[in-house]
Order: structure tokens, then C-alpha cells, then sequence
């Protein structure tokens, strides 16, 4: 069943009904202010950071699951019928709905008994406070008399606190109204200075700020006894539940239409500013920007300008292919996923509550390979944040809160891939940029010392050559990319389990995975030293590559795929000898993308190690819905293998779909020259081509989804921890970089497409270093026909030896046409 569908010209995804499967949501800002909001208007907000100042309270394991939002009440003032135009959460039945979550803003609209209503929620850039651009028409042939109410319900700043220190907080919260404007104060007299607002530009016929006195005893937020009765009381809240409600009376001629903005914002005055008395709001510097704001002219220009914002950064890659489903993800959707997850990492979403994670360093460098090309300054700022979050060991907290730029000392660090993953984000930054002057930022360690960021990335590598087990191949730590392998979690007595620090990080359990992801990372990094004069020096990271590379052939190969680990004991983990678990994904596609087994094999009539694990994925683990993480699944708990076990079978790690991990096997297909496998897998998982089976993914049909449930579960093929997912990013490069091949290099641009058999080829514009390259991809005709092997490749008209552009000047127009073999 479909719920909606894309407006592709409008890069909107237009929702139809309001009972999606699970809310189905947006995000809403690209700077400093951020907001969740789902298509029934349920969310919240905060500013930086997710946990430390969160602006409006949510609840999650709620039910619905996104009760408590941006709310918004009708009256009708002559019948006494309320209702909300969101659906939720009165959910009244409307005569229309529509939901159109565009990029970084929303827009719900309805009708009910002859008054329409449209609500777009955004935030304009560079701001830190959100639009409620509310426009109310009378379809009626008779004059209407009409009760708006808003609602918000603050929450108390830190997010963990406010949902567990509630002796304290009853008595903490605060609110000031003054000339209308709702200001809450909780912690200004600790702080005094900051704070929110709340603010509307329609006269008030009355507010509240006490969350009881508008909802009233034994009520919840579909039925509200201030708008039941149709007034409201001006409660000034003083401990208890701050909240946030507006109250506007609108008398409307037939035919109508009346625009009402609503403003909620965060302010911190400056650290010199006076404070004018104890517990009073200094409010001289919010006053003109909420004044500007709701100004519906003000609203209308910033509305313009994100959209032209986001314009803009959708014009770095268009792609026209055969396929439409390929064409929205790659130009609109896929893009706008990964500015989002580099934005958020993993830490807020309908998943995660903001509170328990920050921004994660593996994550947020993985990120880094979707976005680099979007925002350049932003993603040269974030490299330096990842690499002061590094210990002089090469090691690296694995969080650190966005706030405060400090690691998170309850996580802590010891997951040994984590260093390797700051490699890969500044190659990819380089690539794209060409900023090498990044390499001698002096940074920080987080226990002391600095050193330039090269310094990083050379201890982020050797902290990889200074942890090898007994086989020779890099030792897990805590965990490897997969946190839920643990590896050194283990008993020396059956049935009893013990964890500690030392057991975790001190084991000798090896990781293949992290010898393919070292073997990438000193590649890249040999790269970046060459490209900085460092020869010798980008000749032993070689040999460093090279070396490891036979070590996994040799150690890592279980004799058709490659083995994912060895456990504490030195029992290998992925193995045919293993009785559940017998073949992993991760090592498939991380070690073919490192080039190991690419080239030769032990028995090569049998094909490459490459060759052979890649079928071995098509074999074992591949479903309609995607490929699966490992096969057979974990049927019961081992304790020398940890959290992976303790799933039910065809859930996350233990044997879903993660789709995270399935673009490294795309990309290895392309790697090999199968571009009809490459893009099947890549189909298997596109959401846009998941739309028509909506009640069995659940998800958004419009972003990438965490994990798929596998074959084993019950439920396979159903969706779940959308939008903040690896996934996004890895999709975007597997798709762009390797598929359609339009992959950024330190020494260039390089085109060349391992596109499906079935395409006659396709059209895409790419900027590039200030420079934008129009190509076209097309098999070879009659006229070209001699072409054999490899792609034809012209630049102006004029032919080139291989796939690498020659670098444009900037503000240059290059016409790129590549001929393919037919």
C-alpha cells in the first residue's frame, strides 16, 4: 500500500494519509537550530546539542509514537467542534489531509467543515528559532468566527535530567509573559543567559503557561480544557510543567484567508549583557529579531531563501539515468539524507533520544564521504573536531557531545576501527577539495600534547600496526565496526559471564574486518603523503598495505569467503567450521574494497578470492530484500561473542539486512566489473523503490533505513531506525563514485561508469572544484563500434588517455562525453 508519493519537480515526498505505518518524519534546520517534526506535526527542538539544551519535551515509547509536538487547535467558536489540523492529536476526522515534508521544512494541510488550514514549519538559515507560518482560509459561504491555539510543551534544557529528576524539577520551571511573548526562564537565574520564546503575531485573547491549566485534570493533548471551553486563563507557570499556548480569535468573511506566525526560539544574551534583576528575562536583544520574524514578509523571504539554499547544494551532482527511483534518491532524497546525518550523526531521531550518544567518531567520519562535496568549510571544521577528540595513542573517544566538543567519558573509547575511519573522511575531503593546507592544522589530543592533522592520521595508522594479535591481523578491542561483536567479552567458566575494561580492550580477539579497513586506510593514506611531498613516507604506508593484504589472504580466507575474526581463544568467527554464523558480510565487501583478493587467487581457475567471496554473498546471504548481515543466524546466546547473539534471529546484527554494510558489496561488484550485480543490490534497498510495499517496509519511503529485518524474522522486509544511518552515505558513494562512476580523486575527477547491462547510458552535471563537468555516458553504435574493452573517454571534443579529467580552471564549463563497449 502506498501512503503518499514524491512530487519530484517540488523535491517534496507528499503524503496522503495521516496513519502512516510509524510517523513518518523530517528534519527541520541547517545550523545551529534543529527540529524533528512527522507528518502529523508530532517532534521537538533544540539548539546545538540534542541532550544539553533541548528546547521542547517529548516522550518517547509514547503512543502514539510521536505524541507531543508543534500543535496547533481549531475551534469553531459558534458549534464549540474543535479539532486538530495536523490530525494529531485531537484526530478528528478532516475532510482533507496532506502532509509535504519538503528539504528542511514541512507543510500539513487540511480542511474541516468548510475552514482550510496550511502550517509550514522551517527554520531559516542562520537563525535559531522556528517558523509556524499558519494560513487559515473560510471556504464557507457564510462569515466564520474561528479559535486558534497553540501548544508547546518546554522542556527543562537537559533532556536527561527533565525525564528523571522530577523532585527537582516540579519546583524549578519558570515562564515571564510579557507583551505577549512567552519567555521561558527555567536555569535563568542560574545562568542568566539564555532562554526560549514563544511568540505569535496576532493579538492575544488570552495564554497559558502551565501545562495542568490548559490541559486540565485527567486530560492529555487531544483534549485540552482550554480549548474545549474556548478561553484560556494566563496561568504564569511557577514550578510544575512549563508550557507554551497561544490563544487567537479570528472572525473570517466567507472566502478569507488570515496568516498567523508563530515564532519559537532560543537566546542567549551575551556574557557582559546586563541582568536586569533577579529572575527577570533580559529581553533587549531578542525583541527586534522576534519583531522582524513575524512579519509574514520576513517569513516568505527566508522560506525563498532555504529553498534556494538547498538549490543550490542539489546542483553540486544531477543525474538523468533510466532509472526514476535512481534519479530522485541520487539528486534529491540520498543527498539530503547525508547533509542530515552529518548534521545529527546518530545521536537524536525517532530512535535515538538525544540523550545517550553524541556525535559518534566512526560515524560522523563516514558521514563525512556523503557530504564533503556539500559544505566544504563545514566538513573541514568537523575533521578538525573528530581528530581533537584523539588520544596521543592514535586511539579516540568513540562520542563526544556537540555542545561542549568534549568526549563522552561514559562510552569512553577502545574500538580499535574507530582511528582508521579519520583516514578515510579527510581523503575524502582532499578529494574533493583539494585543501591541503588542513593537513598542517595543529590539533589537539584529548589527553595532552597536539600535532598537526597529518600527525593524526599518522597515529591513527599506527595505532592499528601497534595492536596486531597472533595471526598477525589488527586485534578488535571493544568492538570493530559491528559494536555488537564483542569478542573479548568472554568466560573461562561456562555459563558464568564477566565484562570488564580489561577483558574488553586487553583480549587478543582479531579482527579481519579491520585489517581490510586498514589495508584501504594506508592506501589512502599513502596517497595523501605523496600528495604532500612525503614519498618515503607514502612508500612504507604501501608496504604497510601490502603487507597486511597477504596477511588477510593468508590468515583471514576460510576457502570461499574471507573469515570476519577470531575470538579470544583464537577460534576463528565466520568460519564453515562454525556451527551458526558461518559468513559474514562486513569482511566481503571491506576487504574487496581494499583490493585484497582483487588480482590473484590460490586457485585461479577458480576465480579470485574477490570473485569467490562476492559469490558467496550472492549465494548465502542475499534476499529480495537486500543482502543479510551473516547466515545462519544466532539461534542462542554466546557469550564469547556478545550483544551480536542476544537479538532474535533476522534482527540487526544478528542476520538483518544492515543496510549500512551493503553498499561495501556494490561497491565491490563494481570493483569487479559487475555492474548488473552492483546495481541489483543497490535496487534491493532504494526506498523509493520499496514505495509500493509501504505496510511491509514501514519506513519513509524517501530515506534509507538503518536495517531491513531479515530472512529469519517474522516481520522480513520490514524497516527499521531510519534516516540516521551510515547507510546514506555509503549508498551515495557506492551509487555516484562507483556506479555511475563519477568519483572525485586527489588528482582529479575520474568518470567511469560500471552501469547495468540493460543501460544505454545516462546524463549527469557534477561540480567540481569550481568548475562544472556536463557528461554523458553512452554504449558504443555502429559508428564506434570498435571499441573493445575499457571507455572512450573526450573532454571538449578532444580525446584523453584514461578516465581521469585533466582539472578544469574554475568557473569552466567541461563537456565530458565517456563511450562504453556495447
Amino acid at each position: 500500500m502506498r501512503y503518499g508519493y514524491f512530487d519530484d519537480a517540488r523535491r517534496e515526498y507528499v503524503i496522503t494519509r495521516p496513519d502512516t505505518p510509524v510517523p513518518w518524519i523530517n528534519y527541520l534546520g541547517t545550523d545551529e537550530y534543529f527540529g524533528i517534526v512527522s507528518n502529523t506535526a508530532g517532534g521537538y527542538s533544540w539548539h546545538l546539542d540534542a541532550r544539553l539544551r533541548r528546547l521542547t519535551r517529548y516522550r518517547y515509547n509514547n503512543v502514539p509514537g510521536d505524541s507531543g509536538g508543534r500543535y496547533l487547535y481549531l475551534r469553531d467558536d459558534a458549534s464549540g467542534e474543535y479539532w486538530s489540523p495536523s490530525w494529531q492529536p485531537v484526530r478528528t476526522p478532516l475532510d482533507s489531509y496532506e502532509c509535504r515534508h519538503g528539504l528542511s521544512y514541512t507543510a500539513i494541510s487540511s480542511s474541516r467543515a468548510g475552514i482550510a488550514t496550511e502550517t509550514v514549519y522551517f527554520v531559516p538559515r542562520g537563525e535559531n528559532h522556528e517558523v509556524w507560518r499558519l494560513s487559515v482560509t473560510n471556504t464557507r459561504e457564510r462569515a466564520a468566527e474561528v479559535s486558534v491555539f497553540s501548544s508547546v510543551e518546554f522542556a527543562l534544557w537537559d533532556a536527561q535530567d527533565d525525564t528523571t529528576n522530577f523532585q527537582r524539577n516540579y519546583s524549578t520551571g519558570e515562564v515571564e509573559v510579557v507583551g505577549g511573548v512567552i519567555y521561558h526562564k527555567t536555569e535563568y537565574r542560574e545562568r542568566r543567559d539564555h532562554f526560549a520564546y514563544f511568540a505569535c503575531s496576532e493579538p492575544l485573547a488570552g495564554f497559558e503557561t502551565q501545562r495542568e491549566a490548559f490541559l486540565g485534570p485527567y486530560r492529555g493533548f487531544h483534549e485540552p480544557l482550554g480549548v474545549e471551553r474556548g478561553e484560556l486563563g494566563n496561568s504564569i507557570a511557577h514550578g510544575w510543567s512549563p508550557h507554551g499556548a497561544h490563544h487567537v480569535r479570528l472572525a473570517l468573511q466567507p472566502g478569507e484567508t488570515r496568516e498567523v506566525v508563530f515564532l519559537l526560539g532560543y537566546w542567549a544574551n551575551p556574557k557582559d549583557a546586563k541582568f536586569e534583576a533577579t529572575g527577570v528575562v533580559n529581553k533587549a536583544g531578542v525583541k527586534p529579531v522576534i519583531e522582524k520574524w513575524l512579519d509574514p514578509q520576513t517569513v516568505a523571504d527566508a522560506l525563498a531563501d532555504l529553498r534556494s539554499y538547498w538549490e543550490d547544494l542539489l546542483g553540486v551532482l544531477h543525474v538523468d539515468t533510466p532509472d526514476r527511483d535512481t534519479n530522485r534518491m541520487v539528486s534529491i532524497w540520498n543527498t539530503y539524507q547525508c547533509m542530515v546525518t552529518f548534521n545529527m550523526s546518530r545521536s537524536v531521531s525517532s530512535y535515538e533520544t538525544g540523550i545517550s550518544r553524541g556525535m559518534g567518531f566512526r560515524d560522523s567520519c563516514q558521514d563525512l564521504l556523503g557530504s564533503v562535496q556539500l559544505d566544504g568549510p563545514r566538513a573541514r571544521q568537523r575533521i578538525i573536531d573528530l581528530a581533537a577528540t584523539q588520544f596521543a595513542s592514535g586511539g579516540a573517544y568513540h562520542q563526544y557531545q556537540p555542545l561542549t566538543k568534549t568526549g563522552n567519558d561514559a562510552i569512553g573509547s577502545g574500538f580499535n576501527d574507530d582511528p582508521l575511519w579519520l583516514v578515510l573522511g579527510v581523503a575524502a575531503y582532499l578529494k574533493e577539495t583539494g585543501d591541503t593546507s588542513i593537513l598542517d592544522e595543529t590539533v589537539s589530543f584529548s589527553d595532552g600534547g597536539e600535532a598537526t592533522l597529518y600527525g593524526h592520521l599518522e597515529r591513527s595508522v599506527q595505532y592499528t600496526l601497534d595492536r596486531t594479535g597472533p595471526h598477525g591481523l589488527p586485534l578488535i578491542g571493544r568492538a570493530d565496526w559491528n559494536d555488537c561483536l564483542n569478542l573479548n567479552c568472554f568466560s573461562e567458566t561456562p555459563g558464568e559471564s564477566f565484562q570488564t575494561t580489561e577483558n574488553r580492550e586487553g583480549g587478543v580477539a582479531e579482527s579481519v574486518f579491520i585489517a581490510g579497513l586498514f589495508t584501504l586506510a594506508a592506501r589512502e593514506l599513502a596517497g595523501i603523503a605523496a600528495l604532500a611531498g612525503r614519498e618515503a613516507e607514502a612508500e612504507s604506508y604501501r608496504a604497510d598495505a601490502e603487507k597486511m593484504a597477504a596477511i588477510t589472504a593468508e590468515h583471514g580466507w576460510d576457502g570461499e569467503w574471507f573469515l570476519r575474526a577470531y575470538d579470544h581463544f583464537g577460534n576463528p568467527v565466520g568460519s564453515g567450521k562454525n556451527a551458526e554464523a558461518q559468513i559474514f558480510l562486513e569482511p566481503q565487501g571491506m576487504c574487496v574494497m581494499a583490493g585484497i583478493g582483487l588480482t590473484d587467487a590460490a586457485n585461479p581457475a577458480s576465480g579470485t578470492l574477490a570473485e569467490r567471496a562476492l559469490s558467496s554473498v550472492r549465494e548465502r546471504l542475499t534476499t529480495p530484500h537486500g543482502i543479510m548481515l551473516l547466515q545462519p543466524a544466532f539461534t542462542t546466546y554466546h557469550v564469547e561473542l556478545g550483544e551480536i547473539s542476544s537479538y532474535p534471529p533476522g534482527y540487526k546484527e544478528n542476520a538483518s539486512v544492515f543496510c549500512h554494510t551493503n553498499p561495501w558489496v556494490m561497491i565491490a561488484a563494481a570493483l569487479t566489473g559487475d555492474g548488473d550485480a552492483a546495481y541489483d543490490y543497490y535496487r534491493r534497498i532504494n526506498p523509493s523503490a520499496r514505495e509500493a510495499i509501504g505496510d511491509v517496509h514501514k519506513c519513509e519511503p524517501y530515506v534509507y533505513a538503518q536495517m531491513i529485518a531479515g530472512r529469519d524474522a517474522p516481520t522480513h522486509g520490514e524497516a527499521k531506525n531510519s534516516w540516521l544511518t551510515g547507510t546514506a552515505a555509503w549508498n551515495y558513494v557506492a551509487i555516484t563514485q562507483w556506479i555511475l562512476g563519477i568519483r572525485p580523486e586527489l588528482g582529479g575527477l575520474r568518470v567511469d561508469p560500471v552501469i547495468p547491462s540493460s543501460w544505454p547510458g545516462f546524463t549527469a552535471t557534477r561540480r567540481f572544484r569550481d568548475a562544472t563537468y556536463q557528461i554523458t555516458v553512452r554504449r558504443a553504435g555502429t559508428l564506434d563500434s570498435g571499441i573493445a574493452e575499457g571507455a572512450s573517454v573526450t573532454v571538449n571534443g578532444e580525446r584523453v588517455i584514461g578516465t581521469l579529467l585533466p582539472l578544469a580552471p574554475a568557473g569552466d564549463t567541461v563537456r565530458v562525453e565517456v563511450v562504453l563497449p556495447s
